[in-house]
């Protein structure tokens, strides 16, 4: 990795941003008003209803009417989100690109920075850098870049999987156009785990930027993007997560160096954090009967696609408390203070992707 400082743009760039929307029309002015209030380059944006059956299309309509730079495709029935996100993708002509839902904003200057970087290092294909969350109001944003890093797309590759952790908010990513266009998109056969997918084979082709000590956008929370963490939910993301790597060695592989150790290292962790998943679990007290099928599901896809994960000391520690909570018993030790443990650790880890753009392993072979 290579860390440099930043430097400004010499020229304003071409940026085509592609606003997907799906009963948001409500957060569409908010969103559109960040893309276009942004300097430093020259912007345009597509909206893409995809069939809301409420006002969305006549607000993205408003939009357009308002300004020349905005255009719109309204679809007569619902595509879903993967057709409709590579439809616009594809019909984008700036020379950089990005997809932004119609909840989420852009932070000042997001643009200018991400592709001051991409026209300092011609061989960046993906640009990225921190997303913020909020709910009503976002907070001030950081707009200065203390520095830039740069990786080879082995060097980036190599530490995904050790992570197996997706460190990249859709929101904050930007694309060199060529790079998308050889790309085609995202992958439908992982609806979600097509992102983490995307930027591993923009890896396969060139160089992965970060731009440091600022915000590139916001993450909005509501109602309808706030996910229960579900037991269920954790096979199924981690279950998502395997089929990318597993797609991406086999279709990917002859860019990719050192194949067969990467493979390996990328199922040895995928097991391992569904092994951590399903401990914490146990450590936090009995769970019910449909929790503990659950957790039980996520032990045998570890064993699945690493089988030596049997023998490992995160297996045995389930092993022995989950016999325990068959036997009506709780955990060794009490649930406060395994969870402080857990939280210490995971806040570390956010700490370390936050400051540097990528993720420890979740948990460890321990």
């Amino acid at each position: 990795m290579i860390k440099t400082a930043p430097q400004p743009l010499p020229a304003p760039p071409t940026v085509s941003v592609v606003i997907p929307c799906y009963r948001y029309g409500h957060f569409l002015p908010s969103c559109v008003g960040s893309v276009l209030s942004q300097e430093g380059v020259d912007v345009d944006v597509l909206i893409i209803d995809d069939a809301s059956p409420d006002d969305s299309a006549e607000v993205a309509h408003r939009l357009a009417a308002d300004d020349r730079r905005v255009r719109v495709i309204v679809h007569e029935t619902n595509q879903r989100h993967i057709t409709t996100y590579n439809e616009g993708l594809a019909a984008a002509t700036g020379e950089y690109v990005l997809l932004l839902s119609a909840d989420d904003l852009l932070a000042p200057r997001a643009l200018a920075n991400a592709t001051a970087l991409m026209q300092a290092q011609p061989d960046v294909g993906l640009v990225y850098g921190f997303t913020r969350s909020f709910v009503d109001v976002p907070p001030p944003p950081r707009t200065e870049p203390r520095s830039w890093s740069i990786w080879s797309g082995q060097e980036w590759l190599d530490m995904m999987c050790t992570s197996v952790s997706n460190p990249i908010y859709t929101p904050e990513a930007i694309m060199r156009n060529k790079t998308m266009q050889d790309l085609v998109g995202y992958d439908a056969r992982l609806p979600h785990a097509a992102d983490f997918l995307m930027w591993m084979r923009a890896a396969s082709r060139g160089s992965i930027g970060r731009v440091n000590g600022v915000d590139l956008a916001y993450y909005r929370v509501h109602g309808e993007n706030m996910h229960k963490a579900q037991f269920g939910g954790a096979l199924r993301d981690l279950t998502e997560r395997y089929k990318a790597f597993e797609v991406l060695f086999e279709e990917d592989g002859d860019r990719i160096a050192n194949v067969p150790r990467l493979h390996a290292a990328a199922r040895r962790g995928v097991a391992r954090e569904a092994l951590v998943v399903a401990r914490q679990a146990y450590q936090q007290g009995r769970p019910d009967a449909e929790t503990a099928e659950s957790l039980a599901g996520l032990v045998a896809f570890a064993e699945e696609i690493w089988p030596q994960s049997r023998g490992s000391r995160l297996r045995q520690v389930y092993d022995r408390l989950s016999a325990r909570a068959e036997r009506g018993k709780g955990p060794l030790l009490p649930g406060g203070v395994t969870g402080f443990r857990d939280r210490a650790a995971n806040h570390l880890r956010y700490r370390r992707w936050k400051r540097t753009g990528v993720d420890g392993a979740f948990g460890a072979w321990r």
